[in-house]
């Protein structure tokens, strides 16, 4: 009997078994590299807020709300995947503020969860996730 050029079963199901596996370690790799790429988008909203408060701060001696910045109430990142908001400081440190960026959209299963700066130009998450992620992992 003469062997015909081809593959049998079991070369092709070892090939399948093969390529599942590799399939298996590139997506969930795959997953966790697209929220850091979509993570700077909320970093860059960060820092333009915290900018312009700096630059507010120069000319008026006290931080804005968003509007007197030219932000829209919530800030939006470029493409939606962050919503920011600002909480300006009261009582004991009005001369204060904390911006929060929260993931939305396909970032919102992130987990970093929300990204914040505040005058000191502290980057953490937001303070329910800082023990977790406070070393620079989502910065």
């Amino acid at each position: 009997m003469r062997h015909r050029g081809g593959h049998s079963l079991v070369e092709l199901l070892l090939a399948l078994a093969i390529v599942a596996i590799l399939a298996a370690l590139a997506v969930p790799a795959y997953g966790r590299y697209a929220y850091r790429v979509r993570r700077v988008e909320g970093k860059e909203l960060l820092l333009r807020i915290a900018q312009a408060q700096e630059l507010h701060y120069a000319s008026y001696s006290r931080y804005g709300e968003l509007g007197e910045l030219g932000f829209h109430v919530p800030a939006w990142s470029e493409r939606g995947f962050y919503r920011a908001v600002l909480r300006l400081g009261a009582g004991d440190h009005p001369q204060t503020f904390v911006a929060i960026a929260w993931p939305s959209s396909l970032q919102a299963g992130d987990a970093c969860g929300a990204l914040a700066i505040d005058d000191a130009g502290r980057k953490v998450p937001e303070a329910k996730d800082a023990v977790a992620y406070g070393n620079g992992v989502c910065w």
